[in-house]
């Protein structure tokens, strides 16, 4: 973790420098250039010369343009730096760190004379309009450089962790469907198995009597939980985030009743479920190593049934962060505001035309779907009809 915070404020202080030296260079060579226009075409002076007070003054536009850029883009660049590998820091870093030194050098010759010459016969003014130009070019195709690989090699990394955590829910699909199907055939095999139970009691054989059992509890792979919602692999799922959520010593209610004609793949609604339960069990672990006060427990609620031939499914749960999401429909790609899970949540729900809100209040994190039961290709839903 230490490492990794060395590496984050190495690629911090290499945007900021990028950025200061860019975005002020092009700044100043651009109002240089045409403050030398002005004073050659307007003001009739046939060799113009930036006067001290006229380059001071550009200095003062270029570091106010640099304070804007830096305020109005200040939380992009943080989700740039939250939560990426040590390797990925010193990827970007370097070459950011590469072309301020290119364009510093490129300064440091503009400061020991002219940088680039009209070819000696236009005399001085084309001289330094093609000196102010050079730096203003070069400045802007470095941002362009710097903007497109910073950006771009942030949506690969956002695409590459929502494709991982997509076969992750692949793998735990699977899983889910191997318990289940064990738990179907250990089902089928319930009458034989209770005949041998039946015999291991009348003769009085305990000990193999609870070898048996041990056994078919093997088996199955899984205990007997609370959830019974009309979905084999929905019950399964849930009885593992109980669990999950009864390490971190958050209450857990649940209310889930699947409709009998869903046209949902199983597999996405373990993707709902799954991604859902796993943010709110995050979220609740978070508080107890944080030692939020602000409720007495954490907790999670589950609530999903059909409404208006709709399935709804609603999660709620204590929140130990205020203004980590945004309120109102979940269409934004940001997952500093969603989080990457909730894309995939996202996409599960446009997959069926329904809707997706989020909301926080008072402390309680509030995420809603609405799915319609009937296919109504390009229909529009609104959760608060069903609210």
């Amino acid at each position: 973790m230490k490492e990794n915070m060395i590496q984050k404020k190495i690629l911090g202080f290499s945007i900021l420098a990028a950025m200061i030296t860019l975005i002020e260079n092009f700044c100043v060579s651009f109002f240089s250039c045409w403050r030398l226009i002005y004073l050659h075409r307007v003001r009739k002076i046939a060799v113009p010369v930036l006067q001290d007070w006229e380059g001071k003054l550009i200095a003062c536009i270029g570091l106010a343009a640099v304070l804007l850029v830096i305020c109005g883009m200040a939380k992009r660049i943080l989700f740039v730096l939250h939560g990426k590998t040590r390797k990925w820091y010193l990827a970007l870093a370097l070459p950011l760190l590469a072309i301020t030194l290119v364009i510093y050098g490129a300064n440091l010759g503009a400061s020991k004379g002219i940088l680039v010459r009209s070819g000696g016969n236009m005399g001085l003014y084309y001289d330094q309009l093609f000196s102010y130009g050079g730096i203003c070019v070069l400045s802007a195709l470095s941002m362009f450089a710097a903007g497109f690989y910073v950006f771009g090699m942030d949506q690969i990394y956002l695409e590459q962790k929502k494709s991982s955590q997509y076969h992750e829910q692949i793998a735990a699909y699977r899983m889910l469907e191997e318990q289940d199907g064990q738990t179907k055939r250990l089902r089928h095999d319930l009458k034989n198995h209770l005949a041998v139970l039946s015999g291991l009691a009348e003769s009085g054989e305990w000990e193999k009597l609870k070898e048996y059992l041990k056994n078919m509890g093997e088996a199955a792979q899984m205990e007997t939980g609370e959830e019974a919602t009309g979905n084999q692999v929905v019950d399964i799922l849930l009885n593992q985030k109980r669990k999950m959520a009864e390490r971190k010593n958050a209450a857990w209610e649940c209310d889930v009743k699947m409709p009998r004609e869903c046209h949902i793949q199983e597999f996405d609604l373990c993707v709902l479920f799954g991604n859902i339960l796993d943010n709110a069990v995050e979220a609740c672990g978070r508080q107890q190593e944080d030692g939020t006060q602000s409720i007495s427990k954490p907790f999670i609620q589950i609530r999903a049934g059909t409404v208006k031939k709709c399935f709804l499914l609603e999660v709620k749960n204590s929140a130990d962060r205020e203004g980590q999401y945004k309120t109102g429909a979940a269409e934004r790609k940001n997952p500093k505001e969603y989080g990457i899970g909730l894309l995939n949540v996202r996409d599960v729900v446009h997959k069926y035309n329904g809707t997706m809100n989020i909301e926080i209040k008072e402390g309680i994190f509030v995420i809603s779907v609405l799915i319609p039961l009937e296919s109504n290709e390009g229909s529009v839903h609104d959760m608060k009809r069903v609210n």
